[in-house]
């Protein structure tokens, strides 16, 4: 669904979207009219081509069989489908042939140039944290904006709706202000504090580590030291992905909203001051969605 809320926005960028799984044209169709689905929905019925392309996930194979208490394999189980998949007749047709949940991104030429793969066979990346990650930023949604006496940020997720197994990000473009600096991975052992998000934990998501673009070396001449720093506009972004579990599913079905709240921290410092730390609150509101199980596996 999140492809096709943005797949106008795609399109002008110049991308085709086509998603492929292992349903029949006839689920597939279905599946297309009851949600409005109007790029192509490609049936893999028999797996050949998610085989072709290695993505083919054997692990329900695998504990369904002779093999099936083996340790190895159960841990497979736990890390790659989850136990509950047993206890499900619809998880079940796993069996028959469910890939790798995935996206590929390919060229003018129909070379394959960058993927984004995920283990979990209920968690996915969403279509904006790809595009974002790609460096191909789509139109900032729900953002929160904010300036001190050392900075602007534009605080946003890549996406404002979610299900189980979403992975999003969150992101924040930062200007220092004229003459100010603030402080990169590194600097924190010169005791400074590096930005970054901090994110109250929750039961329904998982926050993965902030990445971070390049930065610089600035020498402070008051203390005579080396530490890495941005100067210029940035932008980082922090992974998030929404628990997939049943048991979060069932606690989860009755909710449309999810809230993150947390503080954008960082510390800033001129050719002479260094100014002290700064925790500014950020909250996100986004739009939760129970699972549909008629959709799209591999895009």
């Amino acid at each position: 669904m999140e492809l096709q809320g943005q797949l106008e926005e795609l399109t002008d960028a110049g991308i085709g979207i086509a998603a492929i799984s292992y349903d029949s044209v006839e689920t597939l169709n279905e599946f297309a009219q009851r949600r409005g689905i109007t790029f192509p929905l490609l049936s893999d019925n028999d797996s050949a081509v998610i085989t072709d392309f290695g993505i083919l996930n054997t692990v329900v194979q695998e504990a369904l069989g002779p093999n099936g208490n083996d340790p190895g394999v159960v841990e497979d189980v736990y890390r790659y489908v989850a136990a509950e998949v047993f206890d499900s007749p619809a998880l079940r047709r796993m069996i028959n042939g469910t890939p790798f949940p995935g996206t590929f991104m390919l060229n003018a030429n129909g070379e394959v140039t960058t993927r984004f793969f995920e283990e979990f066979y209920r968690e996915r990346a969403s279509t904006s944290s790809i595009m974002l990650e790609s460096g191909i930023g789509l139109s900032p949604i729900e953002a929160v904006r904010g300036e001190t006496a050392q900075l602007s940020f534009t605080a946003y997720p890549s996406t404002t709706i979610v299900t189980n197994g979403t992975r999003f990000s969150l992101a924040v473009d930062v200007e220092p202000g004229e003459g100010m600096h603030v402080y990169a991975p590194g600097a924190d052992k010169n005791g400074y504090r590096v930005i970054g998000f901090n994110m109250a934990p929750s039961q329904f998501v998982r926050y993965e580590s902030v990445e971070y673009p390049e930065s610089e070396i600035y020498h402070f001449a008051p203390l005579d030291e080396d530490v890495d720093v941005y100067q210029e506009p940035f932008t980082i972004m922090q992974d998030v992905v929404m628990a997939a579990s049943a048991e979060i599913e069932e606690e989860l079905a009755g909710v449309d909203a999810i809230t993150l709240s947390g503080t954008l921290d960082y510390q800033a410092c001129d050719d002479a001051i260094c100014y002290l730390p700064v925790s500014v609150p950020v909250s996100f509101t986004l739009e939760f969605q129970n699972l549909d199980y008629v959709r799209s596996q591999t895009r």
